[in-house]
């Protein structure tokens, strides 16, 4: 295995998890608490249609 020169101090789990950080803050600065609670009936409407389908596909 050759050793390459390190290029970074950060490594990628480290970019990811400050990057995550960063855009959480900043989508909740843009968007306020109405998206989050508009994203979050979509997926609870989204779950409720997929239990649906699940206990139809039981039934059959």
């Amino acid at each position: 295995m050759a050793d390459y020169p390190k290029k970074g101090t950060m490594s990628v789990q480290e970019a990811g998890r400050l990057g995550g950080q960063k855009g959480g803050r900043r989508t909740a600065e843009t968007h306020g608490r109405e998206f989050y609670e508009t994203i979050g009936h979509k997926g609870g409407q989204k779950v409720r249609r997929l239990i649906e389908q699940g206990k139809a596909h039981e039934t059959r």
